[in-house]
């Protein structure tokens, strides 16, 4: 009975979109479920009959059409409408693919993506013309040399994030892609899938078709990568790597063109992004690249690892922008991750500050989880956040808003809970609005600072790096916004230097919080050393409470 029931609701989820829609309380007829069964291919033709005989017995399915309440009943539609997880659970239950935690969680993430380009319209592509490419001399250009040009190139708000698949040979890079391709949304219309350097390849030659047409110095790149996106509005790349420097001093600003003209991409990797073109001729140049890639795509990690628990690891980074709809499975998987509930089901709890009381909407184990608004929203300080250190080891915090000039008492608040969450060596978990380098201020905000500044220097040195007192995640971060140390001193953003100060630390810290050490730190991941390793790292936290008492 049992496995009747398991093996029969593993069916529906596999045909449920491929066959319509499942109702609670109607009938279905064994007939009807056999031929049902068949054409979905969900069945093997020759067990159906024994594996419906099963579910008649269980009493999961009635004998003829006069059964009028069986389980569900199942309408038709049409075939790709059929999304990557349903295919999956299809290959599953037909015996194609053997069923896999981690790589359910990974499909869930190619699932948001086709939900999202479900109801996504990308919009009509500009082609440039030939003339506006071309380099614009004038007599001050030609006596003081020209500047760098301005791209123009602005990535729509509407486009959902596409994914960067990474993972050693072996790990499913292939299947994913295929099962990711072959059920995209019937509404994308123009898609290709490609390798990656064949892509390069046609790229260079178009590239160079162009020169010998125009001249060599000709701006050829948005030109090109217009005629991609016309033909592609989802472009998937198998076997993203960079060996080469002509590919690698192009690639940002292909790829952002490509992404301007609201091209969603998808890649597989053997490479972390931080890992391309390692060591590489002029690898500084290419760092950018690795910005936007980490920006724009979303990371996962398709090599399966697990804590002493036996759980899977999120395959993603721990933060996630923007607030669409794979925000909330992310915040979702990873609060399981974190937490505990086999152990200790989600519930809300009530902790005491200095006879107040501090409401924990959500706790699992040793992890919480608030949205912003709950946990800096409301009039709380670092008292109330050194106590959650103390209760807590982790935290998921959803919706976290960009926060501009007009928001500085939440961002000053933020910055005290990111500290307190720092130097107690807790993880967090964020799904915000922006990308962080913007959390504190917006392009906007920071271009219009800085163009009313009076110091001539500001304007000189705003793309020179000059963040020598930074780490060089930060200066990473602040040169991808275009801005240096001297350029934020003088901005009229920060009301002081201690504030300026603050804002830098936030950011660096931040990012350290979401590198793959800090994570799996304390968590008794397998390659780490399993339950001994989070054993020993509970001492080094039992100290921190006792110190910071």
């Amino acid at each position: 009975m049992i496995n009747a029931l398991r093996d029969f609701r593993v069916f529906l989820r596999a045909t449920h979109r491929w066959q319509g829609t499942c109702e609670v309380s109607r009938g279905i007829c064994s007939a009807c479920l056999r031929r049902t069964a068949t054409t979905a291919q969900a069945i093997p033709d020759r067990n159906a009959n024994l594996v419906i005989r099963q579910w008649k017995e269980a009493g999961l399915v009635g004998a003829t059409h006069s059964s009028a309440r069986g389980l569900a009943t199942v309408s038709h539609d049409k075939p790709h409408d059929r999304g990557p997880l349903q295919e999956y659970e299809e290959r599953v239950y037909s015996r194609r693919l053997r069923d896999d935690e981690h790589q359910r969680t990974i499909i869930q993430t190619l699932q948001d993506l086709h939900d999202m380009l479900a109801e996504y319209h990308p919009p009509n592509v500009k082609h440039p013309t030939v003339e506006s490419l071309k380099p614009h001399k004038s007599l001050f250009g030609s006596l003081f040399g020209s500047g760098p040009k301005k791209s123009g190139m602005k990535i729509p708000p509407n486009l959902p994030k596409g994914l960067y698949m990474y993972g050693d040979v072996g790990s499913g890079k292939t299947m994913l892609m295929d099962l990711f391709f072959d059920t995209l949304p019937h509404n994308v219309r123009s898609k290709t899938r490609i390798h990656f350097h064949n892509f390069m390849q046609e790229v260079h030659k178009d590239l160079h078709k162009m020169h010998i047409e125009h001249g060599s110095d000709l701006d050829a790149i948005p030109f090109v990568a217009a005629n991609i996106a016309d033909k592609s509005s989802v472009l998937c790349f198998d076997e993203f790597q960079v060996t080469d420097v002509a590919d690698a001093m192009i690639l940002r600003r292909l790829i952002e063109a490509l992404m301007s003209h609201g091209c969603v991409l998808v890649t597989t990797s053997n490479r972390h992004p931080t890992d391309l073109y390692k060591n590489g001729i002029q690898r500084q140049s290419f760092i950018p690249c690795i910005t936007l890639l980490q920006r724009q795509l979303r990371v996962l990690n398709l090599d399966s690892t697990t804590d002493y628990r036996k759980i899977p690891r999120p395959p993603s980074g721990v933060y996630h922008h923007p607030l669409d709809k794979a925000a909330a499975s992310h915040a979702d998987k990873w609060f399981r991750f974190l937490g505990d509930f086999q152990h200790d089901p989600p519930h809300d709890q009530v902790l005491r500050v200095w006879g107040r009381d501090v409401q924990v909407p959500l706790a699992s184990g040793r992890c919480a989880r608030f949205t912003f608004e709950e946990l800096i929203g409301r009039a709380t300080g670092a008292a109330d956040y050194l106590e959650l250190m103390r209760s807590f080891e982790a935290f998921v915090v959803t919706d976290v808003p960009g926060m501009t000039h007009r928001e500085r008492d939440w961002a000053r608040r933020f910055i005290t809970f990111v500290d307190a969450v720092y130097e107690s060596r807790a993880k967090l978990v964020l799904t915000t609005a922006v990308p962080l380098q913007n959390l504190f201020m917006s392009e906007e905000e920071l271009s219009s600072s800085l163009s009313n500044s009076s110091d001539p220097s500001v304007q000189k040195t705003l793309h020179e790096d000059s963040a020598g007192d930074v780490d060089s995640a930060t200066r990473m971060m602040m040169d991808d916004l275009g801005l240096s140390m001297a350029a934020l001193k003088d901005s009229s953003l920060f009301s002081g230097d201690e504030e300026r100060f603050a804002f830098a630390r936030a950011l660096s810290r931040l990012s350290e919080m979401g590198s793959k050490e800090w994570v799996e730190r304390g968590l008794g991941m397998e390659e780490r050393g399993g339950k001994e390793e989070r054993e020993g790292w509970q001492v080094v936290r039992s100290r921190w409470r006792e110190d910071s008492l």
